[in-house]
């Protein structure tokens, strides 16, 4: 995200007349203001965000099923040629990806609860092991259940691409990361006092919007998130069919 504004004032001058002109970068707003100034009038202007990616980088971490029933969002400014608009979405649906429109603001505030503010936890109770005395560090790794695994994971992310994506989205993140702190400063007093039902409470509704993403298709509910697993004398598995969206490498 860092690098959009240059990038985009070397190549002002060689779009032509009518060019659609996108991006895929986790953050909206910022894309709307850092660009805009530099393009033509005559240039259609359309950020996206394809919501697909895994913690790998670069193209070789691509696979031809990346997009197949993911959701792209795109983030067109007012007034944009309708004829331009549904040129981009028919290019991410032939992709696969499930296509919704949404103010670039709007945007920016929903990945920051859904992608942005995970990221950041996960880097952080990551960071936490790092910091154990190595004893310690080396039984959490052995020992690794399931979820500190998921949250491993996510912090193999680009840390360079997740750097920007904080500083670009830093009010939204800011927003809800307040939110996580009072929620997790609630369930707190909830472990320190013994209220179970409180503790009992949450969990229930948490564990409802689990189910809520399974049933909108953004998930399985196989065993083990459906990762393959090679039968006995089998090959391991590619790396890609072991991995879910991130978010990105968000996400990306």
């Amino acid at each position: 995200m860092g690098v959009y504004g240059p990038l985009a004032e070397q190549i002002a001058a060689a779009l032509e007349p009518g060019a659609i002109l996108s991006d895929v970068g986790s953050v909206k707003e910022y894309v709307v203001n850092t660009i805009r100034p530099h393009l033509p009038s005559n240039v259609h202007f359309i950020p996206a965000h394809p919501i697909a990616g895994t913690e790998h980088s670069g193209p070789a971490a691509g696979f031809p099923e990346l997009f197949i029933n993911r959701w792209c969002i795109l983030t067109p400014e007012a007034g944009v040629d309708p004829v331009a608009l549904a040129r981009l979405t028919a290019f991410w649906g032939a992709l696969g990806s499930k296509v919704e429109v949404m103010d670039p603001a709007h945007h920016d505030m929903v990945l920051a609860i859904t992608s942005h503010v995970p990221h950041l936890v996960a880097y952080n109770i990551v960071g936490t092991v790092a910091d154990l005395e190595q004893q310690t560090k080396s039984e959490v790794i052995k020992f690794s259940a399931s979820g500190f695994r998921d949250f491993t994971r996510i912090a193999a992310s680009d840390p360079v691409m997740w750097r920007d994506v904080f500083l670009t989205n830093r009010d939204a993140v800011l927003e809800m990361l307040g939110r996580f702190l009072e929620d997790l400063s609630r369930l707190q007093r909830a472990v320190r006092i013994g209220d179970g039902p409180s503790l009992e409470d949450w969990f229930s509704r948490t564990r409802a919007i689990r189910r809520s993403i399974i049933d909108a298709g953004q998930e399985t509910a196989a065993a083990d998130f459906g990762r393959p697993h090679p039968a006995a004398g089998d090959e391991p598995a590619p790396a890609q069919g072991q991995v879910r969206e991130h978010g990105g490498g968000d996400d990306a």
